[in-house]
């Protein structure tokens, strides 16, 4: 097996837990860059949803992987619904907002990742699950928001399939690695053909 570093461009504990518990070592660091700035301006030239996550996901790549030796893989995901592009919520009542939203409908999640070396993009993978909401109460979604408090306002859909999150859905399309926000079986298959695990 070759040995090389492999860094997460990300403060995201979960992504660098998933990867962790599949048997991949790596270091976390995270990015600096204006993802708000990126967005807006994306938003304002057109691009569509997925062409945000995925763009967003290169320039955290490159960014580290400019300075950093080894492979970088950063990843972002956004929700899309009826063709708006949702955020994570930047308060619990934006939160609520989402999930009367969500409320009843099919959204899909755009969940990018893309991997660096030597500042450049050398692979890339876009995971779109599809998740179905439940008609939600008022009564749930306040009873909901307040059990969780502020983990929620880490999410694009204010919501942890892992956790409380999963009453929210009637059906799910897709794998709980993506709906995580990394997308581990086509990342691991990839590390194969590195020669970066067994085969």
């Amino acid at each position: 097996m070759t040995q090389t570093q492999i860094i997460l461009a990300s403060g995201s504990a979960s992504r660098r837990q998933v990867l962790e518990s599949a048997g991949v070592q790596a270091i976390s660091i995270k990015p600096n860059v204006d993802e708000d700035a990126l967005k807006q301006n994306m938003r304002a030239r057109g691009v569509s949803i997925r062409d945000q996550a995925m763009h967003l996901a290169e320039m955290k790549a490159i960014k580290v992987s400019s300075v950093e030796p080894g492979l970088v893989i950063a990843g972002d995901q956004m929700l899309s619904l009826e063709g708006e592009g949702f955020d994570k919520p930047p308060t619990l009542e934006a939160a609520k907002d989402h999930l009367r939203k969500l409320s009843g409908k099919t959204h899909t999640l755009e969940t990018a990742i893309l991997i660096a070396e030597n500042g450049q993009p050398i692979w890339r993978h876009l995971a779109r699950p599809k998740l179905t909401v439940r008609p939600l109460s008022e009564d749930f979604i306040e009873n909901y928001v307040a059990q969780c408090g502020d983990a929620l306002l880490s999410t694009v859909g204010a919501y942890q399939l892992e956790g409380r999150g999963a009453q929210l859905f009637t059906k799910i399309e897709g794998d709980f690695f993506s709906i995580l926000g990394l997308p581990l079986l086509p990342l691991l298959d990839y590390f194969r053909t590195r020669g970066l695990l067994i085969t």
